[in-house]
């Protein structure tokens, strides 16, 4: 295991989830791939969401979803978590808790506060 590993190396993850990044789902359950992050557990997305960053976290490097305010919901059910997919590549790149629970019904908006990815540096 690596002791060390430059910020460098980090953000270049970072930057690949920023520029990959197609859509952004809420989702009722967290998702482990494409198809529950776009179809199974889906209940919303916002297409091209804006980023922010790399940028210092509180330990390691983060990039910041910034906030949303015209998501599309897209069904019925309690948002629990976001996931970000290539969806030219059919790839689930991230996936995260919302900070709580939200209910949404099909056919209305959905908004999102900033959120962090961070990936903490090597201890």
């Amino acid at each position: 295991m690596a002791n060390y590993l430059h910020d460098d190396i980090l953000d270049t993850a970072l930057a690949y989830i920023e520029t990959n990044t197609e859509n952004l789902y809420i989702t009722s359950s967290v998702a482990t791939d494409f198809t529950e992050a776009s179809a199974t557990f889906a209940l919303g997305v916002k297409a091209t969401p804006s980023f922010t960053g790399p940028a210092d976290g509180t330990s390691g490097r983060k990039i910041t979803i910034d906030a949303i305010t015209d998501g599309t919901v897209t069904g019925t059910g309690t948002a629990a978590y976001w996931a970000l997919t290539d969806d030219s590549e059919t790839k689930l790149l991230a996936a995260g808790p919302l900070a709580g629970g939200v209910a949404v019904v099909s056919g209305g908006t959905f908004t999102l506060t900033a959120t962090a990815i961070t990936i903490p540096d090597v201890t």
